[in-house]
Parts: structure tokens; sequence; C-alpha cells
């Protein structure tokens, strides 16, 4: 009989590209307290993108999914996020009118704050110290201070991502993504390179298209298709600790639980040895029977 699945069911496998925090108390009460902490991203928009990954699966829809690396706290802020999700539009506006097929759009960001790594721990003039695995766990300075990892900095990963969520929901139903600004979502860094202008003559052509569609009565404000997007977030489930604290049961469906750090997660390679399968990692446990999209990271349809 197989094992009934729980949130800690992870912690019986074998967890790899886990930090090993010194202060086990101090990282206890991390978890216990962003347990109590309300969810990034709800039920109802994780099955929302299972629904349109459904369609991409079938050939009647494409996935656009992109980010950074890695994020970073220090570098967070307003117009960070701003030109990131207009990137995202500029994309997306592009591939949907090559294509004729709506565009999934999937942000790598709001929760890609840890890195995997594949070694412990790194060298440098003869001093070796635990390797840096993203502002989540440790800091970048190589100094045996900043390089201990520290629990705290999930509690500072989890507002940035609550942050973040609430600025690009603002971006994407607030009117930023209203297909009449197509012309404005031109980043000024790449203003007059040749692929700016390639885009500013498709973004004219829809512009003109609008017009046209207006000038024949349609009320463009009456749909909110053509004034609002959809933005989903995603990150690597690589601190397994903080997705158990932040996996809910779905109070309207009973017996359905989400991982509500973000709307999708996925396992790197870096997660499986050579004599460790896929599924008997810790990773594999945590989220397997966890009721959202995941996947794992062999192919990616697009990344930015």
């Amino acid at each position: 009989m197989a094992e009934r699945w729980t949130p800690e069911s992870w912690r019986k496998k074998p967890a790899l590209q886990m930090p090993d925090y010194p202060d086990k108390p101090a990282l206890a009460e991390v978890e216990r307290q962003l347990a109590t902490f309300p969810p990034l991203v709800f039920a109802g928009e994780a099955r929302n993108l299972m629904k349109a990954l459904g369609r991409v699966a079938k050939g009647e829809a494409f996935l656009l999914q992109g980010g950074d690396c890695a994020e970073s706290f220090a570098e967070h802020g307003a117009n960070n996020i701003r030109d990131f999700f207009r990137v995202f539009l500029q994309m997306a506006v592009v591939l949907t009118y090559a294509g004729s097929l709506p565009v999934v759009k999937v942000g790598r960001i709001a929760g890609q704050f840890a890195k995997p790594r594949t070694s412990p721990t790194e060298k440098r003039n003869g001093v070796e110290l635990p390797i840096y695995r993203g502002d989540i766990v440790n800091g970048t300075e190589f100094t045996p201070e900043a390089r201990i990892p520290d629990p705290r900095r999930q509690l500072h990963a989890y507002r940035q991502s609550a942050a973040t969520l609430n600025l690009l929901r603002a971006f994407a139903q607030g009117g930023y993504a209203n297909l009449a600004s197509v012309q404005q979502w031109m980043l000024s860094a790449i203003k007059d390179s040749p692929q700016a202008r390639r885009y500013q003559e498709l973004a004219e052509r829809i512009y003109d298209a609008l017009n046209f569609m207006q000038a024949c009565g349609l009320d463009l404000e009456s749909h909110p298709e053509l004034r609002t997007t959809d933005f989903y977030t995603s990150h690597e489930a690589l601190l397994l600790g903080y997705e158990q604290a932040l996996t809910r049961e779905d109070s309207t469906r009973p017996g359905s639980w989400y991982a509500t750090s973000g709307h999708m997660v996925w396992i790197g390679a870096a997660r499986v040895s050579r004599i460790t399968p896929m599924s008997s990692t810790a990773a594999a446990s945590k989220i397997r029977s966890a009721s959202r999209p995941v996947r794992r990271r062999s192919r990616t349809i697009c990344c930015a």
C-alpha cells in the first residue's frame, strides 16, 4: 500500500541541494512563522494556470516562461519589476501576433531566490567557504559570516515575493497591459536598435487595428481581454522547508493541497543524482501530491 502523502513526507526522502543550517532551532522557528503567513498565491489561480497549460499541451496556446537565474534582495524595486513585466508584454504580443495563438505568461519571479550549485563550497586564495546559494540562504560576500546559511532570510524572501506579486497583479489587471498602450512598452535601453524598430512597426499595426475596430463601433473598454492579462509566477523548489510552510489545503476543496509560494514550481536536474531516481527524492515527494502545475526542468518551450 502506498504511503499516505502529507506536506512533510519529503523529510523521509534524500534531500539534495539543501543548505546545512547550523542554527536548527532558528530554522524551525522561521518555518513555524511562515506557516502562519497568508498564501502568496491562491488555489484558483493555480487551477487557472493548469487549464492554460492544458491548452498549451494541445497546441492551442504558447507558453512563454522567463526570468533571472536568481532574484536579488538588493535589486528589488518598482522600476525593475515594471521593466521585467514590459519585456514579457512585448514578447507575448509579438508571439501572439505572429503565431495567432494566445500566450501563457509565466515569470521566473517572486520566489526565485535560491540557486542550485554543483559544489557545496568554493575556494579563493586557499580559503574555502560555503558556496553562495542565493539571497534566501546566505550572502554573496566571501566572508565566513556572510556565507553562513541564515534562515531569517526566508522571511525577507517571503515579504519581497508578496510585494512583487502585489505590483505584478496591479500591472496585469490595472490597465498597464492594455493593448492600446502597446507602443509604450518599449524599453529606453533598446529604443534605437533594429529590433526596436521592428517591434514599433508591429505595434503600429496593432494600434491601427484597434482604431479600426473602434471606428466600427466596437467598445474596447467592454472587452477585458484587451485591457488586462493573466500573469503567473514560478520558481525552482529548492528550500523544501519553505515550500512545506507555504503548502496549504484549499478550504473550498478539502483534500486538495497547493504549494502557495508560487503558481508553478519545478524540480531542476541538479536535484537528482546519478544514483537517486527522480521519484525517490525529497523534492519529488514534496510536490507530487500538490494540486498545482509542476515541471521538471528538462525542456523549456521559451525562456527569456
